[in-house]
This record gives structure tokens, C-alpha cells and sequence, in this order.
């Protein structure tokens, strides 16, 4: 006689491995220690003040503090998350992160999540977003399958929305303070006369195909005539272009010569004078003959 063989339930969604119930009490643990180490030893604002402007006045995150990238026919500019990082670790008691939740490749597409969290004041920003598995890229999306692709696209997108996560819970003026200060920093540069640092960017573009024509015409000057400023601008373009936030074409456009320039240049016809008859010339419109010729 056979009996019926009783096999065990499937687990639940409610139970729970070792590994798991551990994390979650070392998550519990680690908020209590977070809130009771941000009470006892809150943060200085002079202190925190003290540490960022040391930090903005450092050429190592001025340069990387700024980017650019075109949009509607301009470009728009901003600060960076490595700016954010860096004035998150200034203010002290503040932490941040981003998780991805969950990655769907049927739909194509990834749930994530940015935060930040002032400890002492128990001031939480959260943003849950959820990014495509696509780009684009020459006027059209294209879907991405290279694993590292989606992981760079999420990276990317994660970065972002951290960046306001940490500017959020943060003070207005602080962050103004170190953008300036960031500014000034570029602006002066790290030294160098000023004919070195404009060489120097000559050399740097160079190597990305721009000639100091295309430099000139960006600027819309000579390069004798170069500031500061420009060189700063310069120096965030090109940052710019290697984190692939701006194309080359984009922010350096060839020139073009219209037809209108071509027919201006063009040298007058052998035999004729391009100048016009006065008005009041009484041949004005007529053929000149030569004497002798026939009528």
C-alpha cells in the first residue's frame, strides 16, 4: 500500500534566514550608535566652516567641483557630487548612500534609491526613483545589454539624484560659500602664471583633436587676450568631456562658411570694375562701345 509522500511547504515571505535577521539587528544598531555619537559630540560650525574652505581652496576638488553639459541649443553648469561629498564630510554627522532595490530586465529598467541624513538634526532626504536601461544617444534611445553599460547608466543616474539628496540637508549659505570659493580658486589657478596655464590648456585640448582656433572661437577671443575666468571655463569644458557629460562636437561646433561669406571673398572678374555707376551717370545701364565699332 502506498502512501501519499508529504513534501514541506515552500517557505514563506515571512520567514526569515539567519543572515538576514542579523543584518537587520547590526541596521538597528548601527542607527541607535549614529544618533547617540551625533549627541554626544554634535558638530561645530566654525570647525565645519574651517574644514570646507580649506577644502574648496584645494585645485584638487575646484577642478572637479563644476559641470557642464548642453541642452535646448545652451549648456547648463552646476556642482558636482564630488562637491557634495566632500561638503557632507565637512558639515560632519551626516550620512548619505545609494541602493539599488531592485533590477528588472523584462521591463528593462532598475528601482533605486538616494538619501541623506543629518543625524543630529534627524533631517532625512529620500529620493526613489526608477532608470531605464537606455541612453541617448544621437538624436535616438538605445537600449542597453552589456551588464557594464546598465551598471555605469545606474551609477550615473544614482550619482544625481544623490548629489541633491546631500545639497537638500544641507545649509543654502554653506553651499553657496564653497561654490564661490571654488570659483576663485579656479579662477586664480594653482600657481602658475597665467601664459603657462594658457599654454597649458592649448596642450590639454590638443590632445582631444581642438586646435586654439576652435578654443578662440569659443572664447571669442584671442588667445593673448585670455583671463582667469576663462581658463576656468575651460578647465570645467574639459572635465566635462571626460566624465562624457558633453560630446566634443557639441561644445566645439566646426565652423562653417556660408555662401554669402564665399561670394563676399570672392576676387572681382578680370576685364570689369565691381564698383557700380554713380547714380546720376547718364551711361548708367548702357553699352559703351568702342569708337570704331560697329553700331
Amino acid at each position: 500500500m502506498n502512501f501519499p509522500v508529504q513534501m514541506p511547504a515552500a517557505p514563506g515571505a515571512d520567514r526569515i534566514g539567519q543572515g538576514t535577521a542579523v543584518e537587520q539587528s547590526r541596521a538597528v544598531a548601527e542607527v541607535q550608535a549614529a544618533i547617540y555619537v551625533a549627541r554626544q559630540f554634535p558638530r561645530e560650525i566654525g570647525r565645519a566652516r574651517n574644514t570646507m574652505q580649506a577644502a574648496c581652496q584645494s585645485m584638487a576638488l575646484a577642478g572637479k567641483a563644476f559641470y557642464r553639459f548642453p541642452r535646448a541649443g545652451g549648456a547648463v553648469e552646476g556642482s558636482t557630487i564630488h562637491l557634495a561629498k566632500a561638503l557632507a564630510q565637512s558639515f560632519g554627522n551626516l550620512q548619505y548612500g545609494v541602493t539599488e532595490l531592485r533590477r528588472d530586465d523584462d521591463y528593462r529598467q532598475s528601482e533605486m534609491q538616494a538619501w541623506a541624513w543629518d543625524v543630529e538634526n534627524n533631517t532625512r532626504h529620500v529620493l526613489t526613483f526608477i532608470v531605464p536601461h537606455a541612453r541617448f544617444a544621437k538624436g535616438k534611445v538605445e537600449a542597453l545589454i552589456d551588464l557594464r553599460d546598465i551598471y555605469e547608466n545606474n551609477a550615473n543616474n544614482g550619482a544625481r539624484r544623490l548629489r541633491e539628496a546631500i545639497f537638500a540637508t544641507l545649509p543654502d549659505w554653506f553651499i553657496e560659500e564653497a561654490e564661490d570659493l571654488c570659483r576663485q580658486t579656479l579662477n586664480k589657478g594653482d600657481g602658475k602664471p597665467l601664459p603657462e596655464r594658457i599654454e597649458g590648456a592649448v596642450q590639454v585640448f590638443a590632445g582631444l583633436g581642438i586646435t586654439a582656433d576652435r578654443l578662440e572661437q569659443k572664447l571669442g577671443r584671442k588667445r593673448e587676450q585670455w583671463t582667469g575666468p576663462d581658463i576656468a571655463q575651460l578647465l570645467i569644458t574639459h572635465k566635462s568631456i571626460q566624465r562624457r557629460e558633453i560630446a566634443v562636437e557639441d561644445e566645439f561646433p566646426q565652423a562653417r562658411i556660408t555662401a554669402a561669406e564665399i561670394k563676399s571673398k570672392a576676387p572681382a572678374k578680370s576685364g570689369g570694375s565691381s564698383t557700380p555707376p554713380p547714380a546720376d551717370d547718364p551711361w548708367a545701364g548702357q553699352e559703351v562701345r568702342k569708337p570704331g565699332s560697329a553700331t
